[in-house]
């Protein structure tokens, strides 16, 4: 049984043949080993364009700026996933990507829709404030948080968007997507009735945008760089081991609230 629309089954991407690998129409081994680095690679893979110098910068800035953040709930997972099978790398690595979601880790997605959204409004002739505050006002009215704002632990400002959004400026791409950023930002602060910082994920979809990075590129960078954070704490896990504690911890730290039946009360 066929589920969907019958449609021609193409791939542009890659394809291997006994003499090599070719890569959206480029020799693997003859052209492109040696001739790009990791991030032009994975900008080439996605686009099948060669990215420019400011565009491996500020992909390469965001692989930088999101690779690692502490024991974060995605860690914890890989970890305590490694701990009980040290065999299954690949599960836990897994195991920390599927804790990759919208409300850790994965909002960039999100920020590039919101800012297509205030600059919509803005080219159907709002101002840019306007048009930021007018999309603030919806999602405050519709009680759900505004992505891309908003930290629980950097405040008052999250040192990596405002890192981002400096070295734009400073190198001169920033343009509407960082405008949009900085509007909606002031625009949060006024909705909210108190300054809610611009977070990573918000600089990311901003910046990115800016340099004419492609919306899935965006959406899928987060957790790119979070692989690499896993693998490292893999590594760490299989030298000095912390899963079985991280579960232990989390045993004693929660209250079980439920009655014991009587036969089975301690």
């Amino acid at each position: 049984m066929r589920i969907g629309q019958p449609s021609a089954a193409t791939t542009q991407i890659s394809t291997a043949r006994p003499q090599g690998v070719t890569v959206r129409g480029r020799d693997l081994a003859g052209d492109l080993m040696g001739g790009m680095n990791f991030t032009q690679y994975v900008f080439w893979l996605s686009t099948g364009r060669a990215a420019s110098a400011e565009q491996t910068f500020f992909v390469d800035l965001a692989l930088v700026a999101i690779a690692g953040h502490g024991l974060t709930p995605s860690v914890q997972a890989a970890r305590m996933t490694y701990a009980a099978d040290p065999a299954a790398l690949q599960g836990a690595v897994a195991a920390g990507v599927l804790g990759c979601g919208t409300v850790i880790l994965g909002a960039a997605g999100q920020c590039s829709r919101l800012i297509d959204e205030v600059l919509a409004k803005a080219d159907a002739g709002e101002t840019l404030a306007e048009a930021a505050l007018a999309v603030a006002r919806a999602g405050r009215e519709a009680r759900r948080p505004i992505p891309g704002y908003g930290h629980p632990l950097h405040k008052p400002v999250d040192p990596r968007a405002e890192r981002m959004i400096a070295l734009a400026q400073a190198r001169g791409v920033a343009g509407r997507g960082v405008a949009a950023a900085l509007a909606l930002t002031a625009a949060v602060a006024q909705v909210w009735g108190k300054p809610l910082p611009m977070n990573v994920s918000m600089a990311i979809a901003a910046v990115l945008r800016d340099v004419d990075a492609p919306a899935a590129l965006i959406r899928g960078l987060p957790i790119l760089a979070r692989t690499a954070g896993l693998l490292a704490h893999l590594a760490e896990e299989a030298q000095t081991p912390i899963g079985f504690h991280l579960a232990a911890v989390a045993e004693e730290g929660i209250d079980h609230s439920a009655p014991f039946p009587p036969e089975a009360a301690p």
